[in-house]
C-alpha cells in the first residue's frame, strides 16, 4: 500500500506509515511460535478493517475495482469456505476448522508462523504482480482469481479428508455435519 500510494497519493502517507509500525508491533509480539501478545481476532479484524479502507479508498480514487485483487488469498479461502460450508449446510455464525490454513496449521501440522509466512507471501507476490506486470488490471484479476480458486479446490480436495478424521474422532466416530 505504501508503494501504491508513493505512485498515486490516494490517502495521507502518514496514515499508511502509522498503520504498518503497528503491524510491525503486532507481528513482533506474535509473530512466533508461542505469542508474547495474543490479540486473536481482535487484532486481524482491526487491521483488516484499516486495509479495507485504504483499497476501498485507493478503488474509489483510482475508479479501479480490479484492486481487490490486494486481498485474493484470503478472499479465495474466505468465499470458497463460505460456499464448502453452504454446500454442507453448516450454522455459517458457529465456529469450524475448514480454512485452507486451518488445515495447514491443524491437520498437516505445519507451525502458524510457516503457513502465515505462506499466506503473506503469496499475497505480496499476487500484490506486486497487480503493481508491476504491463498487463491490464482486470485480466491479471481474472487470471489470480482463477488460479488460487483452482489451488483452493486442489488443495481441499487432497486434504480436506483429514478434517473429516478430526471431526470422526472430535464426534466419538460419527461424523455430524451441524445444520
Amino acid at each position: 500500500m505504501l508503494y501504491v500510494n508513493y505512485k498515486t497519493r490516494f490517502i495521507d502517507m502518514p496514515f499508511l506509515i502509522v498503520t504498518g509500525l503497528a503491524v510491525l508491533v503486532f507481528c513482533f509480539y506474535n509473530f512466533r511460535k508461542k505469542a508474547k501478545c495474543f490479540a486473536g481476532d481482535v487484532g486481524a479484524i482491526g487491521v483488516a478493517f484499516i486495509l479495507i479502507f485504504a483499497v476501498g479508498k485507493l478503488m474509489v480514487v483510482e475508479n479501479d475495482l480490479t484492486y481487490i485483487v490486494f486481498f485474493t488469498v484470503y478472499g479465495v479461502d474466505t468465499v470458497l469456505t463460505i460456499c464448502h460450508r453452504i454446500l454442507l449446510h453448516e450454522h455459517l455464525g458457529e465456529a469450524h476448522r475448514k480454512h485452507a490454513y486451518q488445515i495447514m496449521a491443524n491437520e498437516l501440522k505445519m507451525p502458524h508462523t510457516l503457513v502465515s509466512a505462506i499466506y503473506m507471501l503469496m499475497q505480496l507476490a499476487i500484490s506486486f504482480g497487480m503493481i508491476l506486470l504491463p498487463m491490464k488490471h482486470w485480466v491479471y484479476m481474472c487470471v489470480m482469481f482463477a488460479v488460487f480458486g483452482s489451488a483452493y479446490l486442489l488443495f481441499m480436495r487432497k486434504y480436506y479428508y483429514l478434517h473429516e478424521v478430526y471431526l470422526k474422532s472430535k464426534n466419538n466416530g460419527t461424523l455430524i455435519a451441524k445444520i
